[in-house]
């Protein structure tokens, strides 16, 4: 890897790394202010966490010697300063993917659970479930190792709709179904107690930056910088901008009104479908992709509120749904000459939807065992009292200025 080429990847690990900050403006601008605290701090611990683990476990699980394409078996605990630079900025880029994945479940389950139950949850995401999903299909990006059994047959995901964004939309969801809604959530059916967020601004501030972040996202899954970055780029911004108008525009059709939530989200429903495929589609594609990625969006919010799962921010119809799409929509309009799989184009549909099976069985079945296991042995969510009160002041004793009721007018420092 030449010098362009290793400063090209760093550049779009620090935008993959402003998606977390992203993310924590996302999700907490969606919750309520008597959260906002947990809400943040989890962005952060989660990243650091996952960090430790998949240097130390996940790296090698996922790109190790490969033991019959199903899990890495060498590169744990790895002295990256000793190594070649292109080994280092590899695993810089790819934790930050890692780092991705995990942080989507913060918001699934955001205002209901405890910070150590979720750090227990990271951890095992990014130690296990992404890790080995990750090498059935990218364990040959490293160069060495092999290559993973799906990524043998054909299935292709460039940038991960799929191992980054469906992995955590389906251990989101196996999360949700253990710890349950919030309080009051669905007290008068489904979609009648909306929650009110506390700083629209400030979650719109946050799909912007998770849109600027995910250029680094897909622009830098080519690890170089050559003459198909442009090209993925452009499809990357047509795919989410068609993505919001699309779930803006149906909710405005449903509701006569614009439902900002979902435009946020269609938004990032797009960037989501354009992920595996932003390489090997046109422009014209990549926009009837990111149209049908903000539909889905919509519809499966519609789905998950009639089935009364709590979502808090959205996040299981952005990264699964639309995650789901993206990958068959690889198969389905993917310039098979640049998928460069052999296949044809319903053989390479059919591996698709593979993918999506293997992943779907492996990260959702493994992760609500493990969920379930791990809520039995050490309860996942906060009591009802500490719910109610917030958060900020039960899980780590500090409350939001806005919840604080002064007791009368503030000391200057010479009356203290």
């Amino acid at each position: 890897m030449n010098v362009v080429d290793l400063l090209w990847l760093v550049l779009a690990s620090a935008l993959v790394f402003l998606m977390q900050a992203g993310f924590l403006c996302l999700e907490t601008g969606m919750t309520r202010s008597k959260n906002s605290i947990n809400v943040a701090i989890k962005n952060l611990a989660d990243f650091c966490l996952s960090t430790f683990v998949f240097w130390g476990v996940g790296f090698g699980l996922m790109f190790g010697l490969s033991q019959g394409g199903w899990f890495g078996t060498d590169l744990f605990a790895l002295d990256l300063s000793a190594s070649s630079p292109s080994l280092a900025v590899f695993f810089l880029f790819q934790v930050m993917f890692c780092g991705a994945a995990v942080t989507i479940l913060s918001g699934v389950v955001a205002e209901r659970m405890k910070f150590g139950a979720y750090l227990f949850v990271s951890f095992i995401v990014a130690g296990v479930l992404y890790p080995i999903a990750g090498h059935w299909t990218w364990a040959g990006l490293a160069g060495f190792g092999g290559s993973g059994w799906l990524a043998d047959l054909g299935f292709v995901d460039f940038a991960g709709s799929t191992v980054v964004h469906s992995v955590g939309g389906w251990a989101g969801l196996a999360l949700v179904l253990v710890v349950g809604p919030r309080i009051g959530r669905f007290d008068h059916g489904a979609n009648k107690s909306k929650i009110v967020p506390s700083s629209m601004p400030l979650a719109t501030l946050g799909a912007i930056l998770l849109f600027i972040g995910w250029l680094g996202f897909n622009g830098g899954s080519t690890l170089a910088l050559n003459e198909n970055v442009p090209g993925i780029l452009v499809n990357t911004v047509i795919g989410g901008c068609i993505g919001a108008i699309s779930a803006g525009g149906l909710s405005y059709a449903v509701r006569h009104s614009l439902d900002v939530d979902q435009f946020i989200n269609g938004t990032l429903g797009g960037l989501v479908a354009v992920t595996a495929n932003c390489f090997a589609v046109s422009t014209g594609a990549a926009a009837l992709i990111g149209l049908v990625g903000g539909m889905i969006v919509f519809f499966f919010s519609q789905i998950l509120e009639g089935l009364k799962i709590d979502d808090a921010v959205g996040a299981i119809p952005v990264h699964l749904g639309a995650g789901i799409w993206g990958t068959m929509a690889t198969g389905l309009y993917g310039d098979l000459e640049t998928l460069d799989t052999g296949l044809g184009r319903l053989e390479q549909i059919a591996v698709q939807a593979l993918g999506v099976l293997a992943y779907g069985v492996w990260t959702f079945g493994l992760a609500l065992i493990v969920f379930y296991l791990g809520n039995l042995v050490f309860r996942f969510r906060v009591d009802a009292e500490g719910e109610i009160l917030g958060l900020n002041i039960t899980e780590h004793g500090i409350r939001h200025e806005s919840e604080v009721i002064p007791a009368g007018p503030p000391l200057l420092e010479s009356e203290a």
